[in-house]
């Protein structure tokens, strides 16, 4: 018993005649019949009572059809939710995004038009630093991530450019280095900071501290704290400055001032996105379709 015998068997039940079930499955007439008849020997059962005036089905025919339509409408939807998850229409994407880009405007838009685009894949999205990003997609817990890449990429990483920044001194609202800027980073060097441990983002805390080292800034931390958003909490609290990637402007509570200044303008502190170069998650190909197609401001 095939599934292409139980469509013309519910074909002959539903048009009362073997020559207009023909007529509906495009099949000659004989050919229906012998494929009825191989049905009824796989069963070992009589399917219709034939009699000069038609056919009439018998009790196992009766059950035969209400399980038959049952299965070939259980076929259809097994064969579109496959299908559709062979295509990336349905499934999941785990993202991870750094705490500090949340609210960014160009990662909100792409998340956006991904929704658009594919309604029915579960979008889980995780904010978590770079560090910790790193290890998940290499052990596969996160799909994607958004986040600040060493300059070699990991080997089992796919990578592309994603949003470039650069860095910002940040300041407590009331802090005369509001009216009165300074012009070099190392006229910092007096001043108490708000910094955070290395071990949250290793990568992330050499690289600032190398650029500090040749720009002459050994920064004199009071305070620490485990991301942007809390040590951008903490200065807002008047504890210390801090120096931080230009896009927390995003996600800074109240009581913060950004000021720009040429020398921290030239480290470069862009977001790439990630990708595992072992996942072969439909879904995934086209969440980072998405993302590389976005047009970015």
């Amino acid at each position: 018993m095939d599934f292409r015998q139980l469509r013309y068997f519910v074909a002959i039940v539903e048009e009362g005649s073997l020559s207009a079930a023909s007529r509906k499955v495009h099949i000659a007439q004989p050919a229906l019949t012998r494929q009825l008849h191989t049905l009824e020997d796989a069963l070992q059962v009589s399917l219709f009572e034939r009699h000069t005036r038609g056919m009439t089905l018998t009790v196992t025919g009766r059950a035969l059809y209400e399980d038959a339509r049952k299965m070939l409408e259980e076929r259809v939807r097994v064969m579109a939710r496959i299908r559709a998850l062979g295509q990336g229409l349905t499934g999941k994407v785990t993202l991870g995004v750094t705490v500090s880009h949340l609210w960014v405007p160009d990662i909100r838009r792409v998340l956006a038009r991904f929704r658009d685009r594919y309604p029915q894949v579960a979008l889980e999205v995780y904010p978590l630093l770079s560090g910790p990003q790193s290890e998940k997609l290499k052990d596969g817990t996160i799909d994607a991530g958004f986040l600040y890449l060493e300059e070699r990429v990991p080997d089992h990483l796919h990578s592309r450019l994603f949003h470039r920044d650069h860095l910002v001194l940040a300041v407590p609202a009331g802090s005369p280095l509001v009216a009165s800027p300074p012009a070099r980073v190392r006229a910092l060097n007096e001043l108490d900071f708000v910094w955070g441990p290395r071990h949250t983002s290793p990568h992330y805390y050499d690289r600032l501290s190398a650029y500090f080292t040749r720009l002459g800034l050994v920064p004199r931390v009071v305070q620490q704290g485990a991301d942007n958003i809390t040590i951008l909490s903490l200065v807002a609290a008047g504890l210390g400055i801090s120096i931080v990637p230009g896009d927390c402007r995003w996600s800074s509570p109240p009581g913060v001032h950004f000021i720009d200044m040429d020398e921290l303008r030239e480290c470069d502190m862009s977001i790439h996105v990630a990708w595992s170069r072992h996942n072969p998650s439909p879904a995934l190909q086209n969440f980072i379709d998405t993302v590389l197609d976005e047009p970015r401001g």
